[in-house]
């Protein structure tokens, strides 16, 4: 019911709730909440039922996972990151969790942690794009271009038109002095995913790159 009627799901979740349902209540109210917005109660929500979930360990950690997510769309990273952490603990080798816990990382500029994260998941799965494209910004953040231009290729050599790799390799272009391949890329963006955050932020930058150098 969440994504047709999440007021729905969270009157069933309550009534499921007040009659005994336990974790499993507690998971899908947390989730209602969240698609409502409410964010932080929906994290609340999801780190109880975790908690106090009997289920299987990679279980619970999914629910942590989903409270840190619900973290970030409220705004709290420490918070979002304390999740992860004991996502982590239940269930070490998951890929998902180990990129999620590493973009909260890079957002808390916690760059080595993020990068040794990212470097887990894709030895277990060399096939995440998203994976790279996280590494390559973190490689940026570090000051390591030559890296960061490594895995934007990687990740181009996967899907030559993702739109979040062509956002990144344009930030490097740029950096490197090449504004017309950089604007070629955001362009690109622009084409592929008009309605993305992607899309916005590489509108942002060629207004950056219309509106030339600052002056002195």
């Amino acid at each position: 019911m969440l994504p047709d009627d999440p007021r729905g799901a969270r009157a069933m979740a309550e009534a499921w709730l007040r009659e005994g349902g336990g974790a499993p209540a507690l998971h899908c109210l947390g989730l209602a909440e969240a698609a409502l917005g409410d964010a932080l109660e929906g994290a609340m929500r999801l780190e109880q039922a975790a908690a106090e979930a009997s289920a299987p360990a990679a279980s619970r950690a999914q629910v942590l996972d989903q409270a840190l997510r619900a973290r970030l769309m409220a705004g709290d990273t420490k918070a979002a990151f304390r999740d992860g952490e004991a996502a982590l603990a239940l269930s070490p080798d998951d890929p998902d969790l180990l990129v999620d816990q590493a973009v909260v990382a890079a957002a808390l500029q916690r760059f080595d942690e993020a990068l040794a994260d990212l470097d887990h998941a894709l030895l277990l799965d060399p096939s995440r794009s998203d994976a790279l494209i996280y590494r390559a910004s973190v490689h940026r953040e570090r000051g390591e271009p030559k890296e960061a231009s490594r895995d934007i290729e990687a990740a181009l050599a996967c899907d030559p038109d993702d739109p979040e790799a062509l956002l990144e390799r344009g930030i490097e272009r740029q950096r490197a002095g090449d504004l017309a391949g950089a604007r070629a890329d955001w362009e690109r963006v622009r084409a592929l995913a008009p309605d993305s955050p992607s899309a916005d932020l590489a509108e942002q930058n060629l207004a950056l790159l219309d509106a030339g150098p600052a002056e002195r």
